[in-house]
C-alpha cells in the first residue's frame, strides 16, 4: 500500500496563495489516481480537486475552480496543490488520498472520499481575513 505525507500548510493572510505537496511511498505512484479533500470541524470530508494517473485529467470543485491548480510528478512521487486567492472559507485540515486506478480507466480520477482506500495524515490550512 502506498504511504502519503503531506506538506505546505500553514497559515496566510487572504489572497495570498500557498503549495501543498504530497510525498507517496511504497508502491508505484504513477498505478494511483490522486486526490485533495479537506474537511473542518463537525463537518463531513469535502472534494477539492482530483488527478488522474498521468495527470493530463482533472476536476475541480466549484468553490476552488480558477483559484486551485493540481498537478503531479510521477518521477518524483509527488502530487502538488498550488492555492491562490486565498479565502478565510479555505481554512480546513488539507488530505491526499490516492487510489489504485485498477480497471478505473485512462481519465480515472475520483471525487468521492469512500472511493479512496489511502490517506495522508493532513496538513491544516489557515486563511485569515
Amino acid at each position: 500500500q502506498v504511504v502519503l505525507v503531506e506538506s505546505g500548510g500553514g497559515l496566510v493572510q487572504a489572497g495570498g496563495s500557498l503549495r501543498l505537496s504530497c510525498a507517496a511511498s511504497g508502491r508505484t505512484f504513477s498505478n494511483y489516481a490522486m486526490g485533495w479533500f479537506r474537511q473542518t470541524p463537525g463537518k463531513d470530508r469535502e472534494f477539492v480537486a482530483s488527478i488522474n494517473w498521468s495527470g493530463d485529467s482533472t476536476y475541480y470543485a466549484d468553490s476552488v475552480k480558477g483559484r486551485f491548480t493540481i498537478s503531479r510528478d510521477n518521477a518524483k512521487n509527488s502530487m502538488f496543490l498550488q492555492m491562490s486567492s486565498l479565502k478565510p472559507e479555505d481554512t480546513a485540515v488539507y488530505y491526499c488520498a490516492a487510489r489504485l486506478v485498477g480497471s478505473g480507466g485512462y481519465y480515472y480520477s475520483p471525487r468521492r472520499p469512500h472511493e479512496y482506500d489511502t490517506w495522508g495524515q493532513g496538513t491544516q490550512v489557515t486563511v485569515s481575513s
